[in-house]
């Protein structure tokens, strides 16, 4: 097959199979363990062995995953665009292995197609089978899912999956190119004025230029200039469940203040709804490495954490959909309505806002064209790889910048900090200062604000200048990041809850003080901490005024909103007959334990 990975000179892989499949993929990052044969036989109680045949296919591209399969002899190639021009090889498996990656667990469709290379037999369980027994035994569902977690990555670095194609100077390109990035989607984007490859799709599709961006899987699925909703039910998401049930909670927003309230409301038996406008993980999602959050000693990425965070809040029985824009707020009889921008909705007995801030768009001369393109205001493995061979600059002096630079500089020759105070000290934690003054890459431009963006279709240089002095430059940088603090996302509760003067939300004593003093005098108490000016409707993480911006402070909140829900339900009557209790409500168990 084409673009075998897999070479013979390839580095041994310690153990007999190696020695029946010269062929196979060494595990070199560790998303490929082969199981114990204890662990096979686990499976073996529970699952059915299969014979198969060269060129049998499990696992087809563009399929939901069904099946969890264990390759007993023989061996199994992954493929990307199997039967087409394009075919490339990706992994060979031999016997101990098992086939799947993120996909597998969270309902999505395969981005590659499992089949048999070498005859053999393999070990076939369905996924409630899988789900069954790894509820019982945590040792193997953590080799699953530390496998199926750095699977995707592999495949997220190999720009497998589908293609975008489209302008950089496009804003439904950049748009499509967000959402797949922030969902971390297989997928590689061919750019429509560089790419000798788009020409050659766009003929054979019979679309012109004017037509894009299109999204392109297999070379024979074709969707044009998709929705972002679109696109997700496409490739396998959760959308919103039809009808309008009242549960027990809705959650806005899925950052980790959102996450931990879900798997903390879920596990307790509260029926639980997650809604996310953009990507589950906010902006946490995007940060490359996290170091000061408590049990991650070497530190974890935003994408890990967030992925087994939905992993887990799914397991409980947590409902996440993505994406799902909130647009307004109304209190009807005992319950909350939450309307979205396609016209749905959800009503639920309690509401937990985690929505969040997004970054400050920078201001100046030059840079709105650019955006998208080589302005970006995060650092996904998606932006590094385009900072390979040329400097950048990353704008901002807090925990997120720092974060940005040092995994930046893992990627780019030279990585400029542009920081207008006189310090880093003052929003930075010293274990990323003490690793950015050893980076012998990195460059910190104190007292220093950037004027203007220069080039035309992609960033050339930034004009900077050092307040001590005033002298201006040209920094010769060909990509910006911009981390200049957060404005909360709370357009649509405006003139619904008290907001405080920047647009964060108001709780408890704050909150209760705008509201008239009736309100909760009929409530017989006073607002609860982490609750906003209406009774039931609760703040957590970022967006809630006076909150700690840490991935840590925002988890505790997400949590700690649970135990404020749980004194309101039990403050306020169920509604007759339409809502179990949530003490009885059986739990629903979605994937590991």
């Amino acid at each position: 097959m084409p673009g075998d990975e897999t070479r013979p000179g390839a580095a041994p892989v310690p153990d007999e199979a190696e020695e029946s499949v010269p062929f196979e993929t060494p595990d070199v990052y560790g998303a490929y363990p082969r199981l114990a044969d204890d662990q096979i036989a686990r499976l073996a109680q529970h699952g059915r062995r299969r014979a198969v045949d060269a060129g049998d296919v499990l696992i087809r591209e563009g399929e939901r995953c069904e099946m969890f399969y264990v390759v007993l002899s023989g061996s199994l190639a992954i493929v990307e665009g199997y039967g087409t021009p394009g075919e490339r090889l990706l992994r060979v498996h031999g016997p101990g292995r098992f086939i799947g990656e993120l996909g597998l667990l969270n309902g999505q469709v395969a981005f590659y197609t499992a089949v048999v290379r070498d005859p053999g037999e393999v070990l076939a369980l369905s996924m409630d089978q899988l789900r069954d027994l790894v509820t019982r035994d945590s040792a193997l569902g953590d080799v699953v899912l530390r496998a199926c977690l750095g699977r995707r990555a592999l495949l997220v670095g190999q720009g497998a999956g589908f293609r975008i194609i489209g302008s950089r100077y496009s804003p439904d390109t950049r748009r499509l190119r967000e959402f797949a990035a922030r969902n971390r989607l297989p997928h590689r984007w061919i750019d429509l004025e560089t790419d000798e490859e788009a020409e050659a799709l766009l003929r054979r599709f019979g679309v012109g230029p004017q037509q894009t961006p299109l999204v392109i899987w297999r070379d024979t699925t074709l969707l044009r200039n998709p929705s972002n909703a679109e696109l997700a039910r496409f490739i396998g998401l959760p959308a919103l469940e039809p009808g309008n049930g009242r549960g027990d909670l809705l959650i806005v927003g899925s950052g980790p203040a959102g996450l931990a309230a879900a798997v903390n409301a879920a596990s307790e038996g509260l029926s639980t709804t997650v809604v996310e406008a953009m990507a589950t993980g906010g902006q946490a999602g995007t940060s490359s490495r996290i170091e000061n959050l408590l049990g991650f000693p070497s530190g974890i990425s935003g994408a890990e954490l967030t992925e087994r965070a939905v992993l887990q809040a799914e397991k409980f029985g947590a409902r996440i959909s993505v994406p799902a824009e909130a647009a307004r707020l109304e209190r009807r009889d005992d319950h909350y309505a939450v309307g979205f921008a396609d016209g749905s909705e959800v009503t639920a007995r309690t509401v937990v806002l985690a929505t969040g801030a997004r970054y400050r768009r920078l201001r100046v001369p030059g840079i709105e064209p650019l955006e998208g393109s080589s302005v970006h205001y995060s650092a996904t493995v998606y932006e590094a790889q385009q900072c390979r061979t040329d400097p950048v600059a990353v704008v901002g002096g807090g925990n997120s910048a720092g974060q940005a630079v040092l995994f930046l500089a893992g990627y780019a020759p030279q990585v400029y900090l542009l920081v207008r105070g006189p310090s880093l000290e003052a929003h930075m934690s010293r274990y990323l200062i003490e690793q950015i003054e050893r980076h012998p890459r990195v460059r910190v431009l104190l007292h220093t604000e950037m004027t203007e963006a220069l080039g035309d279709k992609t960033l050339e240089a930034v004009t900077v200048v050092d307040h001590r002095t005033g002298e201006h430059r040209h920094l010769e940088v060909r990509a910006l990041f911009v981390f200049t603090g957060a404005d909360p996302h709370t357009d649509w509760l405006s003139g619904v809850l008290a907001l405080d003067a920047r647009g964060f939300v108001l709780t408890g004593a704050e909150a209760q003080a705008c509201s008239v003093p009736e309100l909760w005098q009929s409530q017989g108490r006073d607002c609860l901490t982490l609750e906003t000016s209406l009774p039931g409707v609760f703040a957590a993480g970022d967006l809630r005024s006076g909150s700690v911006k840490r991935v840590a402070s925002a988890v505790g909140e997400g949590a700690m909103s649970i135990h404020f829900v749980h004194r309101y339900l039990g403050h306020t009557a169920a509604p007759g007959g339409t809502d179990t209790s949530p003490h009885t409500r059986p739990k629903q168990s979605a994937w590991l334990a």
